[in-house]
């Protein structure tokens, strides 16, 4: 048995019922993608465009492709959003008029989730978490588009505990957006962790999770 098949059995085994395993595939090959399907995993994270058409290549329609990464306006094309199933990372009305427009050309609704600079770091993407209802609420009107819940990065660093406030903010922010009756809004995701966070997001309310390196790289028996 290789170490990938080994980590998603070990991850699948301790997560708990009802938390999604979404695989970050950024510099992967595609036997590698291959691998983590063949072993359990059902989701497939694309920081880029082109490891969305990788994910198409290795797994075809095995897995989901949701797309984690910044979005480039010159990205969001019919043919490069076909490749998704979700677009996880809606971080301005911009990306998400787009997307609608994109959408509508391909007779879709496209579901996406709104990305929480939960972090309030200049340097990242994402809505600020007071500003979130009235995003919500602005592009819930767009025909071509389902908002289906929150994903966060949360800050940058080496303690998981840094993590806990924004994850926590990020929860509470969900759980409000829950209460509003629309058509085109069903809060299904509170996507947060990655490899070094994860337990702390899942500790917050996360029922995704997007991990990389825990998936693919050899662990330590420590681990």
């Amino acid at each position: 048995m290789s170490h990938i098949t080994e980590n998603v059995g070990r991850i699948l085994a301790t997560v708990p019922d009802g938390v999604l395993v979404v695989a970050a595939i950024k510099g992967r090959s595609a036997d590698e993608v291959r691998e983590v399907v063949d072993a359990g995993i059902h989701f497939l994270g694309a920081n880029y465009v082109s490891d969305g058409r990788l994910a198409r290549q290795a797994a075809g329609q095995r897995a989901e492709c949701h797309f984690i990464g910044r979005l480039r306006p010159h990205d969001v094309r019919p043919g490069t959003l076909s490749l998704f199933d979700m677009v996880q990372s809606v971080a301005s009305h911009d990306i998400a008029a787009r997307i609608d427009a994109r959408s509508a050309v391909l007779g879709r609704i496209t579901p996406v989730l709104i990305e929480v600079n939960s972090g309030r770091e200049p340097q990242k993407d994402g809505v600020l978490p007071e500003d979130v209802p009235a995003f919500i609420d602005a592009v819930s009107g767009m025909e071509h588009l389902a908002v289906r819940g929150l994903m966060t990065m949360g800050p940058l660093s080496d303690n998981p505990g840094d993590y806990r406030p924004c994850f926590a903010e990020t929860r509470r922010l969900y759980e409000s957006m829950s209460a509003i009756s629309h058509p085109r809004l069903t809060m299904r995701y509170l996507s947060m962790g990655m490899s070094a966070s994860y337990r702390v997001a899942i500790d917050e309310g996360a029922n995704m999770v997007r991990l990389g390196t825990i998936l693919f790289e050899k662990q330590s028996s420590r681990q």
